[in-house]
């Protein structure tokens, strides 16, 4: 009780100022003890931190955190969605290999996070919750012994000031003797105590390299990690690719006319040679084919089916106007045009010849110069044309009126002008361009040719539909549908069509002559 109240009252006077407290720790080590408190708090947030950023669950076995890791939980769900849809699919293929990918992904994400555990994220809990904590218990236990050694020193001092006023007293020697044993004592022990922190500390000091290196780790697994998740990936996206390349049912609407052929294996596109087929046996006798509007609904429906690679022949053979329509759009919605922006001016050149003769040449030349699977496709294109063009007593489609309506979407510029634009010299050139061509077909494109390439369109009896149709948009047409239809250029609309045809009978014919 004794000594506890001593040391009260020890600690009181060093607070209030009336003793000093002995400082037994040098410069550097003071230094070292405020550079604790700053590891400390930066070991333990970005402790804290680190361990927020793993998507496992701490301090539990790996297969229970394998089944929790939401890769894990994606990759089951999509090799799910592939048994159900079956490896006939493409979608089945897709979500099979992603989803096996998905799984090697997460356990590769497992073993990163269990090496960031072991050699990162526990190193820096001992540092910031047992090293440095362990430090600074020792510290506050030296403080106590100094404050123990200081009141033992006082009560010495004390003790030998009394004695020297009362000499005469052998029980004040014996006293003396004992508080100078009690001094001794507490000065060892602060003495080992602080021999000890002395030394946990320059440790700590010595050891800086060690726990930086905790950050280097970080980074070489990380670096690892990744590294090895861009290997899975890249041996991945080949069978993926290959997978999306080999499959033949691809939209062909808005796609480039080459890609459509290569992975169709086709010479001539999809929907030119199904809509001149049909349009063979069912439309050649129908008015206005390619220049009135179709039911928009039939139309999307058709172009639909064309870009699933799916047709129903019987039901289509009934609407002429919706197959010239889809064909007129596929045209029209090339990323580039059939007779290519390359020979753009080619062909715009030649339309300016003014020598009757040399004009054709320049157009045959032009022709010759398209690749070979735009020669193909407008060859093919031309030949069915100029077949149309004999019934054009019934049809009403001359080489003129159909070089009209179908020309812009043969040949246009990089820069697509607006509907007035469209019926200035440029627009009525594409069509001096197109028209003889018709005319000549035999001579452009010499020899027959076989329109049903594939054998696989049927020959319904043809019927006259114009009854069923109007230069008016479609009154199926929802409105937007409707207003799309009035400003679109892809295809042109009806009144565009017939605007040009006035327009081209009154100031075309200077472009159109010329003899073979």
């Amino acid at each position: 009780m004794k000594k506890q109240f001593n040391r009260m009252r020890q600690l009181a006077n060093q607070t209030v100022g009336r003793a000093e407290k002995t400082e037994v720790l040098n410069e550097d080590l003071l230094q070292v003890e405020k550079r604790l408190e700053l590891v400390k708090q930066v070991s333990h947030s970005t402790h804290k931190k680190l361990a927020a950023c793993l998507q496992g669950q701490q301090g539990v076995d790996v297969d229970k955190k394998s089944k929790k890791l939401p890769l894990t939980t994606l990759a089951q769900c999509m090799v799910e969605g592939a048994a159900m849809l079956g490896d006939e699919s493409l979608l089945g293929k897709m979500l099979k290999l992603c989803g096996e990918t998905q799984d090697r992904l997460a356990h590769e994400l497992l073993s990163f996070e269990s090496t960031i555990e072991r050699d990162v994220i526990e190193p820096l809990y001992d540092l910031a919750e047992v090293e440095i904590p362990n430090i600074q218990k020792q510290r506050k236990h030296l403080a106590k012994l100094v404050l123990d050694m200081d009141s033992a020193r006082t009560r010495y001092y004390q003790s030998t000031k009394s004695s020297g006023l009362s000499s005469n007293l052998p029980s004040t020697g014996a006293k003396a003797d004992h508080l100078r044993e009690e001094m001794e004592e507490a000065a060892n022990r602060m003495e080992i105590c602080r021999d000890q922190l002395s030394a946990d500390m320059y440790s700590f000091m010595a050891k800086e390299i060690d726990y930086a290196s905790y950050f280097q780790t970080l980074i070489e697994v990380q670096a690892e990690y990744h590294r090895k998740s861009l290997e899975l990936l890249q041996s991945v996206l080949p069978q993926i690719k290959a997978h999306q390349e080999t499959w033949v049912e691809k939209p062909c609407y808005g796609k480039p006319l080459e890609e459509h052929l290569a992975l169709s294996g086709r010479d001539i596109a999809f929907p030119i040679e199904a809509c001149v087929t049909m349009l063979l046996e069912c439309g050649m006798q129908e008015e206005g084919l390619f220049r009135i509007a179709p039911s928009a609904s039939k139309l999307k429906k058709l172009k639909a089916s064309l870009d699933c690679g799916v047709l129903d022949v019987q039901e289509y053979s009934a609407d002429p106007h919706a197959i010239a329509g889809a064909l007129k759009s596929y045209l029209r919605e090339l990323p580039e045009p059939l007779m290519t922006f390359d020979l753009y001016n080619d062909w715009i050149q030649a339309s300016n010849i003014q020598d009757q003769d040399k004009r054709p040449q320049a157009l045959l030349n032009a022709c010759e110069k398209l690749p070979p699977a735009n020669n193909n496709n407008f060859k093919y294109l031309i030949k069915f044309l100029s077949k149309l063009t004999e019934y054009q007593d019934v049809n009403k489609m001359t080489p003129g009126n159909i070089a009209i309506v179908l020309g812009p979407n043969l040949l246009w510029t990089h820069d697509e002008g607006n509907i007035t634009e469209m019926m200035t010299t440029v627009s009525l050139q594409i069509v001096g361009i197109i028209e003889p061509i018709i005319q000549h077909a035999d001579w452009f494109f010499p020899g027959e040719i076989e329109f049903n390439v594939t054998g696989n369109y049927g020959s319904p009896v043809h019927t006259n539909h114009n009854a069923n149709y109007s230069s008016m948009p479609s009154p199926d047409m929802d409105q937007i549908d409707r207003k799309q239809n009035d400003q679109s250029r892809r295809p042109l609309s009806v009144a565009t069509d017939n605007m040009m045809l006035e327009f081209y009978k009154k100031d075309g014919e200077r472009y159109m002559t010329f003899s073979l």
